[in-house]
């Protein structure tokens, strides 16, 4: 018999990847559309090459 006192933890760690259309760009979050939703996600989640100066 298994031990119930036994916890079992999964951890996943992946990257998926969407394709979607940029409805717009703002200072701090960009809009895309994927299917017929809009969703908002903040820059801080992107890493983005700066131009150098």
């Amino acid at each position: 018999m298994a031990n119930q006192a036994e916890s079992k933890k999964i951890s996943v760690n992946s990257t998926i990847s969407l394709k979607g259309i940029v409805k717009a760009i703002f200072n701090d979050t960009i809009h895309v559309q994927i299917g017929g939703k809009i969703i908002t996600l903040p820059t801080s989640d992107f890493t983005l090459d700066k131009p150098a100066q």
